[in-house]
């Protein structure tokens, strides 16, 4: 009797597993996160270098550069206040564990800066990264989940960094913030006689006249 109550037992737990609508342990998935950026309306930024510190302490450089995504439409307000319109995470880091850290260097094109600096990413995040694939959401359940963990650096005037990290729904979390100092060698590190990648756009240039940079919005 007790040999058929284990195996009933065993049977019903391995039952109810078996139906979870939530369960992602056979969905497919990457071996590595990602990492994008977003700049804020009209705010154009160039992303020199990036470099990962895992929570393994290795050191991954040359992560992910060049633009950010953006949202430049003029509608006639102030729209680069705060952040509109996050981008997506498009560069794997192949090779490293969830982030400890993170390093950028970006040429802020509008205010003619260099800002270079680390950005701590705290446990609670890496917990959202970790359960952003390990279920699928509760309101698409029909759908595998997410194929990775990500995270989005948001990169402002002033030297300023926010991240996000999407959860099992794919919705974009702000979580950590941090400010940077300038680079005092410059764009490219003085390499480039102190060119910028870009000059500034028609768009942006009529935005700041009229509305100015808006600090302390991001």
């Amino acid at each position: 009797m007790k040999i058929l109550f284990s195996l009933l037992v065993f049977l019903s737990i391995g039952a109810c597993q078996a139906v979870d609508p939530l369960s992602a342990k056979n969905d497919p998935k990457t071996r590595w996160w990602y990492i994008g950026f977003t700049e804020p309306a009209h705010m154009t930024v160039w992303v020199e270098t990036s470099v990962v510190e895992d929570i393994k302490g290795r050191i991954f450089h040359s992560v992910a550069s060049g633009a950010a995504a953006r949202s430049d439409h003029e509608d006639g307000t102030e729209n680069a206040r705060g952040w509109v319109g996050i981008g997506g995470a498009g560069m794997p880091v192949l090779g490293a564990d969830l982030p400890k850290r993170i390093f950028v260097r970006w040429q802020s094109i509008v205010e003619r800066k260099t800002y270079a600096g680390w950005i701590d990413i705290s446990e609670t995040t890496r917990e959202m990264m970790r359960n952003s694939t390990a279920q699928r959401c509760h309101e698409t359940p029909q759908f595998t989940a997410n194929l990775s963990a990500a995270l989005n650096l948001g990169l402002a005037p002033g030297g300023i960094i926010q991240v996000w990290v999407w959860d099992d729904c794919f919705r974009a979390h702000k979580v950590d913030r941090g400010q940077v100092g300038i680079e005092p060698l410059g764009p490219y590190l003085g390499k480039n006689e102190g060119r910028y990648a870009w000059k500034i756009k028609d768009s942006s240039q009529r935005y700041i006249e009229r509305f100015g940079i808006p600090y302390g919005s991001w």
